[in-house]
């Protein structure tokens, strides 16, 4: 499935990184954001076609709002939105500073919230386009360690849910992907490369993403559920 443009928030790095060089593959123009030009850099001299790069943080409204509207100027639509960055910190619940959960809530939730307006707008009034939501396994399973960080994902979910009920009379497809652990800098800090090289490749991952999206009904492939509302 080929989309003339493509935002890809997280794309600087994991599964962001990775659906950013398919979607390139198939002939997208494809719109890097994320926190850090150099690693949006990264990303970029991996393409093999058009892309732009975007500073972003999606835990402001206003900041998501302005690079939405330079896209829109530049490109005149964004027909596919994935909502792909994404932070986790894993301690017991006690062990959370206050400002790691913020952090959490504001990325994982109101960030994959805040690009959902601001793409929804033009989407609803072409009636077409196609948003997918990163949530992980744990926005459907709760996990020890994971209390703040399964918080966030439950939260995309239930966002999702509703947002699909709102459009469904129109030709706008919303998706969740609920995929297990991958290699990718997530885990960093909280395993060792042996435990790491045990868990999913993020290019495989986005392979089945793509073409999970092509359908309209719940699919199970390996351990990613990609769940398309429409």
């Amino acid at each position: 499935m080929k989309f003339s443009t493509v935002a890809i928030t997280g794309a600087g790095s994991g599964l962001g990184a990775s659906l950013s060089k398919k979607y390139s593959m198939l002939g997208s123009h494809v719109c890097l954001l994320g926190r850090t030009k150099e690693k949006l850099n990264q990303t970029a001299s991996e393409l093999n076609g058009d892309y732009s790069i975007y500073e972003v943080d999606v835990t402001s409204r206003k900041n998501v709002r302005e690079v939405i509207q330079e896209i829109l100027l530049k490109h005149g639509s964004i027909d596919c939105l994935v909502n792909s960055a994404g932070v986790g910190i894993f301690k017991n619940l006690e062990e959370l500073h206050e400002d790691e959960i913020v952090q959490m809530l504001d990325t994982n939730l109101k960030g994959t919230i805040f690009c959902t307006q601001e793409v929804l707008i033009g989407m609803k009034e072409r009636n077409s386009g196609q948003i997918i939501n990163i949530v992980s396994a744990s926005g459907k399973e709760a996990k020890p360690t994971e209390s703040v960080y399964s918080a966030s994902k439950f939260g995309v979910r239930g966002f999702s849910d509703a947002v699909a009920l709102e459009i469904a009379n129109t030709n706008i497809k919303i998706h969740c992907a609920y995929m297990g652990n991958m290699k990718t800098d997530l885990w960093k800090n909280d395993m060792d490369e042996k435990r790491t090289d045990q868990f999913m490749d993020p290019d495989d991952v986005a392979d089945i993403i793509i073409d999970s999206t092509k359908h309209q009904n719940k699919m199970y492939v390996k351990d990613v559920t990609i769940l398309n509302h429409k």
